[in-house]
């Protein structure tokens, strides 16, 4: 991936979800949703060290980090012990929220943000407000770019050298992603990041597709702690094969035809899972990869 950046402030801002757009983004978008300067490297510890509620950034030299040394005391008797939890990961202060968004089958110049005829005008706001990326390269497959983008790797590292459902058992080609190559949900976790995963999966390998796993690779046993999406190259979109994590899912039985789509049914996702994540912790940042699938063949829109 090779990409020329065209603006030179660094302010992105605004947590957007459009309900009814968010589908129709035709461009790969990192943004950084919640404002904040780069972090110092230097590690940051709050609270009491060896209380429950004690907290730590990591220097990121190994992922995931390596068990702190116990600093309590223990004795014979429990009076004259001392207990030490150990402190909980978290990301540096001012750590922004990521949303992560890929759109199949739409090109770099079909929106309206880069010149394109297609009316995008949440990406217009945003872009006028971040950076715009004036070169961009992918593979031209669909699996092989996801592979490559979720791990900053060439997709033939990464075993992708050919989509999914056409792996071979060669290196580069069985489409399994190796533990050596974590992908940047991994590493945002171990970092203390919520992270999640919403949409298309075409990095699971089709032989293990199934309810019976293995789901070592599939998006939850890749670092991305909640999915909900399809499993696949493409879907229906008002009737999908459809996934909470690993556990099939049929959220338009029931409704009437045509009432229910997955475009919608995504940005509804979405929108409660950063909603409970940041009632929780309102301090915890969030990573989220949303890969809509509508302008993928079978094209059904809402």
């Amino acid at each position: 991936m090779n990409i020329h950046q065209e603006a030179t402030s660094m302010r992105v801002s605004g947590m957007i979800f459009p309900r009814r757009r968010i589908g129709w983004l035709g461009l790969i978008l990192l943004v950084g949703l919640g404002l904040g300067r780069a972090a110092s490297a230097a590690v940051q510890v709050t609270g009491v060290p060896g209380s429950p509620s004690a907290t730590t950034t990591i220097p990121g030299h190994q992922l995931p980090p390596p068990a702190p040394t116990f600093g309590g005391v223990i004795k014979d008797g429990a009076l004259q012990s001392k207990p030490w939890w150990p402190p909980a990961v978290v990301p540096p202060k001012g750590a922004p929220n990521v949303l992560l968004i890929m759109t199949d089958d739409a090109g770099f110049g079909v929106p309206s943000t880069f010149g394109g005829v297609i009316p995008t005008p949440t990406m217009d706001r945003i872009a006028n407000e971040g950076l715009r990326y004036n070169r961009m390269f992918s593979t031209s497959l669909c699996s092989p770019t996801r592979a490559a983008l979720i791990t900053g790797r060439n997709h033939h590292s990464v075993g992708f050298g050919v989509i999914s459902e056409q792996s071979t058992g060669f290196p580069g080609y069985n489409s399994i992603i190796g533990a050596d190559n974590a992908t940047i949900g991994r590493i945002l976790l171990d970092n203390g990041y919520n992270t999640s995963w919403f949409g298309k999966d075409h990095n699971t390998p089709a032989f293990q597709a199934s309810q019976s796993g293995p789901f070592t690779q599939w998006p939850t046993g890749m670092g991305f702690e909640y999915f909900y999406g399809f499993v696949g190259g493409d879907a229906n979109q008002w009737e999908p094969n459809l996934f909470r994590n690993t556990t099939q899912i049929y959220p338009f039985l029931g409704t009437e035809p045509g009432t229910w789509n997955l475009i919608t049914g995504m940005a509804d996702e979405a929108i409660d899972w950063a909603t409970r994540m940041h009632q929780s912790d309102p301090y915890k940042p969030i990573f989220i990869k949303y890969a809509p699938g509508a302008t993928h063949a079978p094209h059904h829109p809402t």
